[in-house]
């Protein structure tokens, strides 16, 4: 066996023996020595291969690129360049605001195109990015959803973003996205434009949404303050060529500067599974260029950029800073808010994905405690384990925030897995072995895939409106609200003798005071008003013959289970509990 072995990340447990030179087997005993249940194919983690090599006498040598890996895997922000090849870039604009406040519809006069009819309810579900040249200046717009489940979406577009367009509807006024999405942008310090759209509409009050917009501290240029609002209709054109102007002029004043000579860094806009190209990654490349054929690590992602497109479909073969493209060529998909950056060579950027993954890992590992729903109503609240799957990472993230926040003191929501793609066996056999429930967003299961959910009798929920997933775990959660307990008085006993029988033990001579003495009640022996013991009735006999009850102004014989300090005088007390629906 050798004395030291190289393990760079997790590693199955049939290629540990063979480092080891040992059958699986012997690696398979050990871990379950170490309380590790593993087949021979199945992967563990670094600890435990470690833990494992240690009790069979070698030692486990990590190379050193996962130093470099490690140093890299440590979250950090995106710094603007200040150095002096940096070059002007166009701004990144977010459009935001209320839901059915006209944000994608407003993108849509901008870039003539037609998004908003073909979502589902008429809710932007994703979040997306587009570019627009004006006088032959561009700027990159970034739409994000307006309803409130998706705060964390319209969170990571401020972060991202230079200026942010507020859009207020002129007949609905300020509402508590708007002020939601406002907050935002002031956490990320940048400038606000508020856009007042639907101002041909009859019942549009333009006047009323600045009174409102200079109660939030937002006073209106022409009311005497620093803040530019600019009536818009997407219906009619009105006003956009004055917004757009009104937005470089803002971009010019803050004077953006970019390194395109730089590795390229970029943070992931969206993500999601295609079923020809494999994991597809919406990146916003913000410093450097990014081209085809580099190494870039994105969270615990890795790969090599094999093509990259524009918003338009259009092939091209790098990326400056400040353009939004689509990268194939990624392992995995990637979640939405991660830095992609472009390292040295394919080997580091694994060795640094799976750096992340490890750590993620040992996180999920440490949130699945062991047990199900038996284990959590002996130890504290039930708790509904949910297996999300949806077809982009917007939605995933969003719903996972929504559901957990469904949780009541008496019932946890953890959502297991989260992921992009279609619900896959693997899923199915997860969700069975955890009692767990699938969702599926904007996604149907294969035919197999369902087959096999019947037959482990694991639940697959299929929706394509966020307000229906919600409600749908709502009466989940209702419905593992533990029933309310509630004592119920039968009827009590006097002792008036007692006698010791050898095979049942003390028996008591009871004559039924009140109510009704039942074979299946539990009972309290109260001695001058002292409870003094409190179980089960091992025997109740009328004379020579067993009883199933005996009512009041009866007598009858009582021992009790377990207990034998029965003195005359005593009070048994005949009670049961009776479950209600909470």
């Amino acid at each position: 066996m050798p004395a030291e072995i190289d393990v760079a990340g997790p590693i199955t447990v049939g290629e540990l023996a063979a480092k080891l030179g040992l059958g699986g087997g012997d690696v398979v005993k050990r871990l379950l020595e170490q309380g590790v249940l593993a087949g021979i194919n199945q992967q563990i983690g670094v600890d435990v291969a470690a833990k494992v090599a240690d009790a069979l006498g070698s030692k486990i040598r990590r190379p050193e690129l996962t130093a470099a890996a490690a140093a890299l895997s440590a979250p950090r922000r995106l710094e603007r360049a200040k150095d002096d090849a940096a070059v002007a870039r166009p701004p990144v604009v977010t459009v935001m605001g209320h839901v059915d406040h006209g944000k994608t519809s407003l993108l849509d006069a901008i870039r003539q195109t037609d998004v908003a009819t073909r979502e589902f309810g008429g809710i932007t579900q994703h979040i997306g990015a587009s570019t627009v040249e004006v006088g032959g200046k561009r700027i990159v717009f970034i739409d994000t959803p307006g309803h409130e489940a998706f705060t964390t979406l319209r969170a990571r577009g401020a972060q991202i973003t230079d200026i942010v367009v507020l859009v207020v509807a002129a007949d609905d006024g300020v509402m508590p996205q708007t002020v939601e999405a406002l907050n935002h942008a002031k956490a990320a310090g940048v400038p606000v434009i508020v856009a007042i759209n639907k101002v041909d509409l009859p019942q549009a009050n333009p006047d009323r949404v600045k009174q409102q917009l200079s109660d939030l501290g937002l006073v209106p240029e022409d009311w005497g303050g620093d803040t530019v609002t600019i009536p818009v209709s997407a219906r009619t054109q009105k006003g956009i060529k004055e917004l757009l102007e009104l937005i470089l002029l803002v971009s010019d004043m803050q004077e953006l500067r970019a390194n395109p000579a730089r590795p390229a860094r970029g943070t992931i806009v969206e993500a999601r599974l295609d079923r020809g190209r494999g994991p597809v990654a919406t990146v916003l490349v913000q410093e450097g260029t990014l081209r085809i054929g580099d190494a870039v690590v994105a969270g615990s992602s890795y790969g090599r950029v094999r093509a990259m497109t524009s918003e338009r479909g259009e092939r091209v073969a790098e990326a400056t800073p400040a353009t939004p493209v689509e990268v194939v060529g990624l392992n995995d998909v990637p979640t939405a808010g991660d830095l992609l950056e472009v390292v040295a060579d394919d080997k580091l950027a694994k060795a640094v994905a799976e750096e992340r993954r490890e750590r993620q890992r040992a996180v999920e590992a440490a949130a699945l405690r062991p047990g199900g729903e038996e284990a959590g109503a002996a130890e504290g609240p039930k708790e509904l384990r949910i297996i999300l799957k949806a077809d982009a990472h917007g939605s995933v993230e969003a719903l996972t925030s929504a559901l957990e926040r469904l949780a009541v003191p008496e019932v946890k929501v953890t959502v297991m897995h989260a992921a992009v793609g279609n619900v896959t066996e693997s899923d199915v056999m997860l969700a069975a072995a955890s009692r767990a429930v699938i969702i599926g967003f904007n996604i149907r299961p294969e035919p197999q895939v369902r087959k096999m959910a019947e037959q482990e009798h694991v639940d697959i929920l299929s929706h394509r409106v966020i307000y229906e997933a919600i409600d749908d775990v709502t009466k989940r959660v209702r419905g593992l609200l533990a029933p309310k307990r509630r004592e119920v008085s039968l009827g009590q006993a006097e002792v008036r003798k007692t006698f010791t029988i050898s095979k049942t033990g003390m028996v008591a001579g009871c004559y039924v005071t009140a109510g009704v003495i039942t074979r299946t009640a539990s009972v309290r022996v109260i001695r001058d008003g002292v409870v003094v013991h409190e179980g089960k009735i091992a025997s109740l006999r009328r004379f020579k013959d067993d009883a199933r009850e005996v009512t009041e102004g009866f007598e009858c014989g009582i021992a009790l289970e377990r207990f034998g300090d029965i003195k005359v005088g005593d009070i048994l007390e005949a009670f049961e509990i009776r479950e209600e629906p909470a």
